[in-house]
């Protein structure tokens, strides 16, 4: 008698929590909300935040607003949205640096598959290796050529250490048989600042970043990383292409928040920027940019981290990638 009146009072529990959270989620969001960005303004993180921040302000009356916190490889930002309270009002624009960092960080003040729950993919975008419109070589191989007649000489900048640039730098290193320094940064705009006035030699970027000083004529796209051309650059070759066959990294930017915030919250979040990412005006806004809409299910998106993190502790050991 006894257990049956402790089972029914654990269902009653179970109900009025779920019912709370249905409650919470109707009348969500009552005050603003804030999208972490982990990398300094202008960036492809930065600008996605903000696209993808109008339109959830102007779709629930609340304002949206975008907080940067750019530092340890994007890390910084990562962690703080990790600690934060889990209710749905402090987010994350998270990237496919974050499957990355537990590879070549030893410590990591949090963890990015426990701490943090998957929201949806807002987009993937192309990466592309780009040159100062002064720099001598024009295709890949006249990069490697001089890279190899001058070991050592020349840098390549990244988003930051441990990032999918980083990477795509060291794979690029090891395929190609070269010694080209890496040089971080803390996001990709003071990057591209140096790279177009001559303090670095080489970037490796999203399409979104870099499109409109490539468009301007100040850089020159030399190859796309992805196995694909981006349609923002149909003229540019692969680097698979390009003689590195099987070079293939792209980056992703998507919604994460606190675990522990509510299902219901999650699922709503979800479910609104699904509907924005699929109206004309956003596919239009994001092609401009060379990015391409995605708008996956939570599940979709922790599935897709838990293969990229065991892929890339792969091939952050194969470039002997490690920081401490």
């Amino acid at each position: 008698m006894q257990r049956r009146h402790v089972f029914a009072s654990v269902l009653s529990l179970v109900a009025m929590s779920v019912l709370a959270q249905g409650a919470q989620a109707q009348s969500y969001p009552v005050k603003p909300i804030r999208i972490v960005v982990p990398s300094p303004p202008g960036g492809s993180t930065d600008q996605l935040a903000r696209a993808v921040g109008v339109k959830l302000a102007d779709a629930w009356g609340q304002p949206v607003l975008i907080e940067n916190k750019p530092g340890a490889g994007l890390n910084l930002g990562a962690d703080y949205v990790a600690k934060s309270t889990a209710d749905g009002y402090t987010l994350l624009m998270g990237a496919v640096h974050h499957s990355i960092a537990p590879a070549v960080y030893k410590k990591l003040p949090y963890s990015f598959e426990k701490d943090l729950t998957p929201i949806t993919v807002v987009a993937i975008v192309p990466n592309v290796m780009i040159v100062p419109a002064a720099f001598p070589a024009k295709t890949t191989a006249e990069v490697i050529a001089l890279a190899k007649a001058n070991p050592g000489k020349f840098t390549y900048g990244s988003t930051g250490a441990g990032t999918a640039h980083h990477l795509i730098g060291e794979q690029f290193n090891d395929m190609a048989g070269t010694d080209i320094r890496h040089i971080p940064y803390k996001g990709s705009a003071p990057a591209l600042v140096d790279l177009m006035g001559g303090q670095i030699n080489i970037m490796f970027d999203t399409v979104a970043s870099c499109l409109p000083h490539i468009q301007s004529g100040k850089l020159r796209a030399i190859a796309v990383a992805t196995s694909t051309r981006s349609s923002a650059l149909p003229n540019v070759p692969t680097l698979a292409e390009s003689g590195l066959p099987g070079f293939d990294i792209a980056t992703w930017f998507g919604l994460l928040a606190p675990t522990g915030t509510p299902h219901a919250v999650v699922a709503k979040m979800n479910a609104e920027v699904v509907r924005i990412l699929g109206t004309t005006e956003m596919k239009h806004q994001l092609s401009a940019m060379g990015a391409e809409p995605v708008g996956n299910t939570p599940a979709q998106m922790a599935a897709q981290i838990r293969g990229e993190v065991e892929k890339f502790s792969k091939l952050a050991q194969k470039a002997k990638l490690s920081i401490e």
